[in-house]
């Protein structure tokens, strides 16, 4: 729908019967991690670093609120009130969208400033030019290990859909529940019975 590649998808996949927010906190990397503590996350649960930077590119669609943000643009550090490594004008814009996040926690950002609406690789190419919205996402310009794989991306989106489309289907069998340890939820946002 949004123009990005396809990938088949196993049916019939368990879901959990419990849902624990703290899990799901340990679980996932956050823009404030260091990019070897996201790189763990990845690596711990058998994805190489292509495949992160690969998923991460999912990033091309989507928003991000303001409060996972805003230290990068405001008071970041003694020298500099924004993140030195954010485009100016990124700063600038950032800083009108989100100038009300304290009384709304809904105010957001899209992740992709060039094109929010569709799958590409301009994410990749934004990330090259400073326009990266989280931390987490700036890291992958700058990293020499990520860096490269940033590069290949943002000047081949086919290799960015192809790498993108193998690492989805590995996480899709990641975790694969069987048995009474899931279920196949007759809607998907919710258990099939209320977890006693």
């Amino acid at each position: 729908m949004v123009g990005g590649p396809f990938y088949p998808v196993k049916l019939g996949r368990k879901d959990s019967t419990e849902s624990d927010a703290a899990k799901v906190d340990a679980s996932l990397p956050t823009p404030y991690m260091s990019m070897d503590q996201i790189m763990d996350k990845f690596t711990s649960k058998g994805f190489s670093i292509k495949d992160m930077v690969s998923l991460t590119g999912a990033h091309t669609i989507g928003f991000t609120h303001c409060k996972e943000f805003i230290h990068r643009i405001y008071n970041f550090s003694s020298s500099s009130d924004s993140d030195p490594s954010m485009h100016p004008k990124l700063v600038a814009g950032l800083r009108s969208v989100c100038q009300n996040y304290t009384q709304d926690s809904s105010m957001a950002a899209f992740n992709d400033v060039r094109s929010p609406g569709k799958f590409d690789n301009a994410y990749y190419q934004n990330l090259i030019k400073g326009l990266g919205l989280l931390s987490s996402d700036s890291l992958l310009a700058v990293d020499p290990r990520t860096r490269p794989i940033v590069e290949l991306y943002a000047n081949d989106q086919q290799a960015f859909f192809t790498d993108f489309a193998y690492a989805m289907e590995r996480l899709s069998l990641l975790g694969v529940r069987t048995g009474k340890k899931g279920e196949v939820r007759s809607r998907c946002d919710q258990f099939n019975s209320i977890p006693a």
